[in-house]
């Protein structure tokens, strides 16, 4: 994640965190598996993703979906 914010710079923010210690947040937004990424645009969520993905098509969802 640290590289996706480099390569982005401002135009992102990431939040990383334990779910262990936010069971209520995690169940709000039904997360079942680590991990999980969401992203918001003005307070709306515009994708979920389970499972491990790379950092290129991180990167692109972000683009993608933001635009």
């Amino acid at each position: 994640m640290k590289q996706v914010k480099d390569s982005l710079g401002e135009r992102v923010s990431i939040i990383k965190m334990d779910l262990d210690k936010n069971l209520e947040i995690a169940a709000s937004y039904k997360v079942k598996g680590v991990p999980t990424m969401m992203l918001f645009q003005n307070g709306k969520q515009l994708w979920y993703q389970s499972g491990v993905l790379n950092k290129d098509e991180i990167i692109q969802t972000i683009l993608e979906k933001s635009n």
